[in-house]
C-alpha cells in the first residue's frame, strides 16, 4: 500500500496547487455576488452540518439586517466524506472533525442545544434547553438518524471487536473499525459488507469499503484467504443502473460475490453469526468481520413535526418538498436541506453544494418578493474509491443520466489515480470552501 502512495506524490502535489486555484476562484466569484437585501426576517436553520453552515455563510452576505440562527448541539463538525478514509487506515481520526464556531461567520447565532419541537402552524422551534424562537423562514438540516438499535444483537460498544466494524458512526468507530477491518485483511475469513434497505447517506460508502479492503488484502498478500461478500439490500449493487452494472464487472474480476437482497435484521456477536432478511425468509451466515451500517431514517423532531411526507417513505420520515425547490409543499416558509430532504437522490455533500444555492434563491426571492429562478436537478456525486490510489468520479442526476463535471479529462466510469486524489486530497478543499458559502 505504502508503494503505490508514494508513486503518487508528485501528482498528489499538483492537484493540491490546483484545489487551492479553483478555492480563490471560488471566492473571487463570491465576493461579485449580488447587492444585499434589507430585512428583519427572523431566519431559523436547525442543523450547523454542511448544508446549514453553508447556507448560513451565504445568507449573511446576501441579506442585510436579517437575524440568523442555527440550532446544533454539536460543537464539532464532522466531515462526513473522510470516514471511509479513516475506516481503511489511511486517514487518522482527527482528520474528519473540526470546531463548528470555526465556519461560522459573524452575524449568525448559533444555539448549541438540540431542535426538541417544530409548530409550523404556529411558526416556532423550541430546543431541548427550554427555548421557544419564532420564525418567519425555517430551514431544516439536521441530517439524519442511524437507526442501530434496528438491528438485533448489535450496539456500538462492540465495534472494533469480534470482527465488527460501522464507519459510519463517527471519527471513533470508524478508528475502530480499521482495528477490525485491518485483522481481517492480515488473518482473512468471510467478510460481509451490509447495506440497508432504507435510504441512506453516501449510498457508495459500503462498496467502497469493500473494494479497498480487498486491495489491501492483495497488496499484503493475504486475499487468497478473504472471501469477500457484499450483502446488497436489493437485485442491484446502486441505484444508477450503468454504475451497478459496472460495479458488478469489478466485483467478478476481484472475487468479490454480491448476494442479492439481503438485509441485516440480527447478530450474534458472541457466535459472530448475522441473520439477513430475504425474499426467501431468514437466513444465518456465519462471518469474520462484517460490516454494518443501520436502517438510516430522520430525525425525531422531524418525524414528529408533521412535516414529513404522508404516503411514501413512511418509515423513514424524510420532509416533504418539491424535488426542484426543496420547497415544503405544505408550508411556504419552510425548506428542506441535505440528508433529511425527501427527494429521490441527494444524500451526499456534493449534493449539498448543488442544494444550498437553491434554498438560498428560494428564501431571498420570497423576502425580495421575487420569483426564484434557481432549482435542484438531483445532483449527486460519489468519488467510488476501487482501490487504493484508484476511483471512479461518479455524478448523476434524478434521471440517472451521468452527468460528469470534467467531460473529456476524466471518463466517469473509469479507475483514475486523478479521481483518487479528487477523493483523497481536493474533495476537502472543496468541501471546506462550500462551508465558507464560498462553492
Amino acid at each position: 500500500m505504502k508503494h503505490i502512495l508514494a508513486k503518487t506524490a508528485t501528482r498528489r502535489s499538483f492537484l493540491t496547487l490546483a484545489a487551492g486555484g479553483a478555492a480563490l476562484a471560488a471566492t473571487a466569484s463570491a465576493q461579485s455576488a449580488q447587492a444585499q437585501v434589507a430585512t428583519k426576517a427572523r431566519i431559523v436553520i436547525i442543523g450547523a452540518g454542511a448544508g446549514g453552515t453553508a447556507l448560513a455563510n451565504r445568507l449573511v452576505k446576501r441579506l442585510n439586517g436579517a437575524e440568523i440562527t442555527l440550532i446544533d448541539p454539536r460543537k464539532e463538525h464532522l466531515y462526513q466524506p473522510g470516514l471511509t478514509l479513516v475506516a481503511a487506515g489511511l486517514k487518522p481520526a482527527d482528520y474528519v472533525l473540526s470546531n463548528t464556531t470555526d465556519w461560522l461567520p459573524e452575524g449568525v447565532t448559533l444555539i448549541q442545544e438540540a431542535a426538541a419541537a417544530i409548530d409550523a402552524e404556529a411558526r416556532t422551534v423550541s430546543t431541548s434547553g427550554g427555548q421557544t424562537l419564532g420564525y418567519d423562514f425555517l430551514v431544516l438540516a439536521p441530517g439524519l438518524t442511524l437507526d442501530h438499535d434496528a438491528i438485533e444483537g448489535f450496539s456500538l460498544d462492540l465495534v472494533g471487536t469480534n470482527g465488527i466494524g460501522a464507519l459510519y458512526a463517527g471519527p471513533q468507530y470508524a478508528a475502530a473499525t480499521w482495528q477490525a477491518a485491518q485483522a481481517f485483511t492480515e488473518t482473512g475469513g468471510v467478510g460481509l459488507f451490509t447495506r440497508p434497505a432504507t435510504e441512506m447517506k453516501c449510498a457508495g460508502a459500503p462498496l467502497k469499503h469493500a473494494f479497498l479492503l480487498e486491495d489491501i488484502g492483495r497488496s499484503a498478500g493475504t486475499r487468497s484467504k478473504m472471501d469477500i461478500h457484499y450483502m446488497s439490500n436489493n437485485q442491484s449493487l446502486f441505484g444508477v443502473p450503468i454504475v451497478s452494472e459496472k460495479v458488478r464487472m469489478l466485483f467478478g474480476d476481484r472475487g468479490i460475490t454480491p448476494d442479492y437482497s439481503h438485509v441485516l435484521k440480527a447478530m450474534e456477536p458472541g457466535k459472530k453469526t448475522a441473520t439477513f432478511a430475504t425474499p426467501d425468509g431468514d437466513v444465518e451466515r456465519d462471518y469474520d468481520y462484517i460490516h454494518v451500517i443501520p436502517p438510516q431514517r430522520a430525525p425525531d423532531v422531524i418525524r414528529q413535526s408533521g412535516l414529513s411526507w404522508a404516503d411514501k417513505w413512511t418509515d423513514q420520515g424524510w420532509v416533504e418538498c418539491d424535488k426542484a425547490t426543496l420547497q415544503h409543499l405544505r408550508y411556504d416558509t419552510i425548506w428542506a436541506l441535505g440528508d433529511v430532504a425527501g427527494v429521490p437522490k441527494g444524500k451526499t455533500a456534493a449534493s449539498v453544494k448543488w442544494q444550498v444555492p437553491v434554498v438560498e434563491d428560494g428564501i431571498v426571492s420570497a423576502i425580495a418578493g421575487t420569483a426564484p429562478t434557481e432549482t435542484y436537478n438531483g445532483y449527486t456525486s460519489c468519488p467510488m474509491i476501487t482501490r487504493v490510489g484508484r476511483a471512479m468520479l461518479i455524478e448523476f442526476d434524478y434521471n440517472n443520466n451521468l452527468t460528469p463535471s470534467f467531460p473529456g479529462i476524466i471518463a466517469p466510469l473509469e479507475e483514475l489515480w486523478i479521481s483518487w486524489l479528487m477523493k483523497e486530497v481536493a474533495l476537502k478543499a472543496t468541501y471546506n470552501a462550500m462551508l465558507r458559502g464560498r462553492a
